[in-house]
Order: C-alpha cells, then sequence, then structure tokens
C-alpha cells in the first residue's frame, strides 16, 4: 500500500455507514472507500416493515446520513458498485467489471440475503421479498382496501408486514410451518400473544403448513398449501429467514460458519480483515461462544467497533442482542440471548393477555436456574437498562428471587441489591 492508508468498506448499509463515520470521528485521516452494490446511499433497515410501510414514516428519514455528507466527509462512497472478489495475496478488492482497489484494513459488512421460496411458482409477478427500499415500495403499493395478501413466514418480517397490512384494510393470511408465531424465538407462551394480537386484528393463520405451489398466469392469483387448502393471493410476501451473505469471505479463504467467524474484535481469520452486522458471527464474551445477530442495533453498534478496532484500539465487542417491534398497538424491546431450550421457564411482570386484539403492558423474562438470561418489555417503556442489568448478571451467573421478578411492585433495579 502506499503512504496514505487506505481503508474498504464492502456492504453500505447501517453497519458499513456507521464504520465509516466512526473512522473519521477517531481522528483516521486517510481514504475511505464504501463500496454498496444497492443504488441508494446507505439507509436503515427497520423501516421497511414498520414506518414505510404505515407511511407514518418520511422516506427522507430512513437514510443514514444526509446526501452530502459523505462528500463532507471525504468517504468515497460508490454506490450501484459489486464486489466479485478479495484478493489477499495482494490485499486488493476485485469490482464487477475487473477494477481492483487496494486496502491496508478491510471491513466485510455485506449483510445477509432473503433465503428464497423453492416451490413451482415462486419466480411469478407479485411474489415479494423484503430486504431493499424497492421491495418496500413494491409491497406498499399492494397494501390496499380488500385485497388479498398471504404472507409466508410468521417471524418478525411477516408479522409487521401482516400488521401494516391489516391497518391499510388489506385480508392477510399468514402460512407458517409451526405450531405459532416467532415460536423458535419467543417459545410458546409469549408467541401466544402474538397470535392473539394478530386473529384480534383479523388476521388468519394457517398454523403447521407448508406451501407447494404459487399459482397464477403471469402473476400470483393463489397459494396451495401442502394440506391441499387454496388461498387467494393478489400479493404474495416470503419472509422465511434470511442467509448471511459471506460467499465473498469464503471464496476468499476466510474462515466461515454461519456467517463470517470473528473473535471479540471482530477480526477474521484474516488480521488485515474485519466483519461486522447481520454476517459476522462473533465470539461474544460474555455468553462464552460465537453469535451471529441479524438485528439493526447490532449494525448501529458493531459497525463502529469494528472501525475502532480496525484503528487498533483494544475494542471488545461485548453488547448484548436486542431488538425492538412495533405490530398494531404493541410495541417491544428484548435484550439478551437464550439457547435452544436454554430456558426451564417464562416468568411475566403484569398481565400478557391481548383482550380482542388489544395489547396490555407486561415484561417476560426467560430464566434458568433463576438466572435471568432475556427479556421483554411490552408497551412499557425506559427499562432497557435494567433490564439489560438483570440479563448480563444471569449470564453472568447471578440468581434472583422470581417471586419479586414477577411482582410489578418491585422495581427491577432492586433485584440485584
Amino acid at each position: 500500500m502506499g503512504s496514505t492508508p487506505t481503508f474498504v468498506i464492502v456492504g453500505a448499509g447501517l453497519a458499513g455507514a456507521k464504520a465509516a463515520q466512526t473512522l473519521r470521528e477517531e481522528g483516521f485521516d486517510g481514504r475511505v472507500i464504501l463500496l454498496g452494490a444497492e443504488p441508494e446511499r446507505p439507509y436503515e433497515r427497520p423501516p421497511l416493515s414498520k414506518g414505510l410501510l404505515l407511511g407514518t414514516t418520511p422516506r427522507p428519514d430512513v437514510y443514514v446520513h444526509a446526501a452530502g455528507w459523505y462528500e463532507a466527509n471525504d468517504i468515497e462512497l460508490r454506490t450501484g458498485t459489486r464486489v466479485t472478489g478479495i484478493d489477499r495475496d495482494v490485499q486488493q478488492v476485485v469490482l464487477d467489471g475487473g477494477e481492483r482497489l487496494g486496502y491496508d484494513k478491510l471491513l466485510l459488512t455485506t449483510g445477509s440475503t432473503p433465503r428464497r421460496l423453492d416451490v413451482p411458482g415462486a419466480d411469478l409477478d407479485g411474489v415479494w421479498y423484503l430486504r431493499t427500499l424497492a421491495d418496500s415500495d413494491r409491497i406498499a403499493e399492494a397494501l390496499t382496501d380488500q385485497a388479498h395478501l398471504v404472507v409466508i413466514g410468521a417471524g418478525w418480517i411477516g408479522l409487521e408486514i401482516a400488521a401494516a397490512a391489516r391497518q391499510h384494510g388489506a385480508t392477510v393470511t399468514v402460512v407458517e410451518t409451526a405450531d405459532l408465531p416467532l415460536q423458535r424465538v419467543l417459545g410458546d407462551e409469549v408467541a401466544r400473544v402474538f397470535a392473539d394480537l394478530h386473529r384480534g386484528h383479523g388476521v388468519t393463520f394457517h398454523f403447521g403448513a407448508g406451501v407447494r405451489q404459487l399459482r397464477g398466469s403471469g402473476r400470483v392469483s393463489s397459494v396451495l398449501l401442502t394440506d391441499g387448502t387454496e388461498l387467494a393471493a393478489d400479493a404474495v410476501v416470503v419472509g422465511v429467514g434470511i442467509l448471511p451473505d459471506m460467499q465473498l469471505a469464503e471464496a476468499a479463504g476466510l474462515k466461515v460458519d454461519n456467517g463470517i467467524v470473528t473473535d471479540a474484535r471482530l477480526r477474521t481469520s484474516d488480521p488485515r480483515i474485519y466483519a461486522a452486522g447481520d454476517v459476522a458471527n462473533a465470539y461474544h464474551p460474555l455468553l462464552g461462544r460465537h453469535i451471529r445477530v441479524e438485528h439493526w442495533a447490532n449494525a448501529l453498534n458493531g459497525g463502529p467497533a469494528a472501525a475502532r478496532s480496525m484503528l487498533g484500539q483494544q475494542v471488545e465487542y461485548a453488547r448484548l442482542p436486542y431488538f425492538f417491534s412495533d405490530q398494531y398497538d404493541l410495541g417491544m424491546e428484548y435484550s439478551g440471548w437464550v439457547a435452544p431450550d436454554g430456558c426451564d421457564r417464562v416468568v411475566f411482570r403484569g398481565d400478557p393477555a391481548v383482550p380482542d386484539g388489544r395489547a396490555s403492558e407486561f415484561m417476560a423474562f426467560w430464566v434458568s436456574d433463576r438466572r435471568v438470561l432475556a427479556g421483554m418489555n411490552a408497551n412499557v417503556w425506559d427499562v432497557t437498562d435494567q433490564i439489560q442489568a438483570l440479563v448480563r448478571a444471569g449470564h453472568g451467573g447471578r440468581a434472583v428471587d422470581l417471586d419479586r421478578l414477577a411482582d410489578p411492585g418491585v422495581p427491577l433495579g432492586d433485584l440485584l441489591s
């Protein structure tokens, strides 16, 4: 490399944009190149299934920075630019078309891609996935009064789209292979709250159901389930999970395993290459294991952590996984991490019942051996710090009194005193 150091960031989403911002804020005066495959400048993804679909978030608000910010901060933002390879021997990235860019340090924030539905008819018009601004625009056009929308997959994206569609007056049917929405993430007790919430707003569920075929002449008109049920559909949105976009890393010989494997400093198996955001399977020092987190807060905080690590600072990325969702009148935040079958009970603080689709105020705690491993607050605000303190203590081995944990009259902060 030349005398002026060059840091290249591949992936112009929230993690990449925040990493570039942090490099400048921390005083890095070398060359910063931010490469994005999409034509848009970096934007945040939560509004795609929330405020943009509802019409409550103005489009300019989704962007991470104003249009002129990158030039003003001497960051070379190149949109519509696809990276096709990494040549580690000479420390260069290869662009579509053959151009090569050298790097002293490289950060991969390539994110993830929607898992595709592999059934006949999946390529019909009107079958959509939600990952980009353009995707959100297409779906928003379909959320009209009396339209029939079928959502395949009852995860966070599917449920948020279902909620937005119902609020626009569309008829919504959700198809899910599990027995409840969000069952794998939340477990049966809390998953039932979301099932009741959506049923109270007129959503029809088909649980334990697979998709055999999407039917239509050019454009989708129905969804055939594996049990023979046929559902009318003016549009179909598929939300069956995402896959880490790790092809570049894998082809370059970096260690990959459900993402790009990094240490707690977000360094990959090549000391000059880092990874952050959805694509990083990072070692978490508190949890004592590698985890890959697919949520907004991980991109928001992971990008800056990687930037500081690239600058040689002694960074240890140990933030707890955190995510939020807004569906109808239920707003929630979740902090923590629970392995599959990793808790022995869920403790509720407040009544989680959803009478006639009206969300209540409550908290839920996932507990193992009286240790709080994760917590969720629903329509209860300004408690994230206290919940995260309980979760950190729980993962550190500290138990709490479960009766007091369930008692709304006991301040959360008193449970560790």
